[in-house]
């Protein structure tokens, strides 16, 4: 029998898979082909997820974990989906710190105190960070990076900046988000297009005072989704360098989202890649789903038995009470 787990941070929603579970791990073709189906929200379990979550074995960590988008491609980290992946490495082995490798580095994690009863958290290292062209990639006018720069070929009036972390991400502050105009440039930029050839996560923030912020993301692969770890990530290490005098490093960022709020803390460096970022939120699992994995591999799901665990409930508690006192 097969065990998946139905997780979110942010209510950024993913499925854990864990390969030691399987007489023989999925192939990338397999996982992008399953991960089409089990997250759809019409054909998936559970009303479908922004993505696959794949964990699997590495000698110098803990675990190694890979993030299949909704879509079937697949994505170099997931900060959202790290924070789940550590609970249930930290849960399966006893630890509270440890790494986790992703597909370009090794990365720190480490358990938090509880958001709220019930809403277990995690901290999780960003990296590596860049901003050069050649890292991201894009291209415009052969600049060497993008730093709150005008770009009147995505929106008129509006500045923006070039982040990987190591996702691509561009970051615009704005005082208003308008949502359509947000879903327009993501999906301009995420087909094909002489910017970016390879796509890139669309952030629109609103600065709500010092340290605070509020971020939507359009994710490449996925779509508008509730939150968007490295997004959030990015977008306050973008806030530090534009908004300087209104970042005090000694405290963390509160960084609200559609699905919640993050805490995320900025270490500035010389240089935005000797910068350090953590992201600090929650690690919510909503539910068990057994199967056979003859039905997974086939994609039948329907003999799962799914057992529901009452977080959810304590998370949007926790979400209620923490906007009401952010805002």
């Amino acid at each position: 029998m097969l065990t998946l787990i139905k997780a979110h941070g942010s209510e950024n929603q993913f499925f854990l898979l864990d390969q030691s579970q399987l007489t023989k791990p999925l192939t990338t073709t397999e996982l992008s082909r399953t991960t089409r189906h089990l997250c759809h929200p019409q054909t998936g379990l559970l009303d479908g997820a922004d993505g696959l979550l794949v964990i699997g074995s590495n000698p110098a960590c803990l675990g190694t974990m890979r993030v299949i988008n909704a879509d079937g491609s697949e994505a170099k980290m997931c900060g959202n989906g790290l924070r789940t992946v550590s609970r249930y490495l930290a849960e399966k082995s006893g630890k509270s710190r440890f790494q986790v490798a992703t597909l370009e580095a090794n990365l720190d994690v480490s358990r938090s105190a509880s958001l709220a009863p019930n809403v277990p958290a995690f901290s999780v290292q960003i990296a590596p960070i860049s901003m050069a062209a050649a890292t991201l990639p894009f291209a415009y006018h052969q600049l060497p990076e993008l730093f709150n720069t005008a770009v009147p070929e995505f929106v008129p009036n509006q500045t923006f900046t070039a982040i990987a972390v190591p996702n691509p991400h561009l970051i615009s502050f704005v005082d208003q988000i308008e949502s359509d105009v947000l879903g327009d440039l993501g999906q301009r930029l995420n087909t094909p297009n002489p910017y970016f050839p390879e796509g890139v996560n669309v952030s629109f923030a609103k600065v709500l005072g010092p340290n605070r912020l509020f971020v939507q993301t359009y994710e490449r692969g996925v779509g508008f989704t509730n939150a968007c770890g490295t997004g959030m990530s990015a977008t306050s290490l973008a806030f530090t360098m534009q908004f300087p005098t209104l970042f005090d490093p000694a405290s963390d960022l509160v960084v609200l989202n559609p699905g919640g709020l993050v805490k995320t803390h900025v270490a500035l460096g010389k240089t935005p890649a000797t910068s350090t970022l953590r992201l600090i939120g929650n690690a919510t699992f909503t539910a068990k789903i057994t199967l056979d994995e003859s039905d997974f591999r086939a994609g039948n799901f329907s003999t799962v038995r799914i057992e529901t665990t009452d977080e959810e409930a304590a998370y949007q508690a926790f979400v209620h009470h923490a906007k009401r006192s952010v805002l």
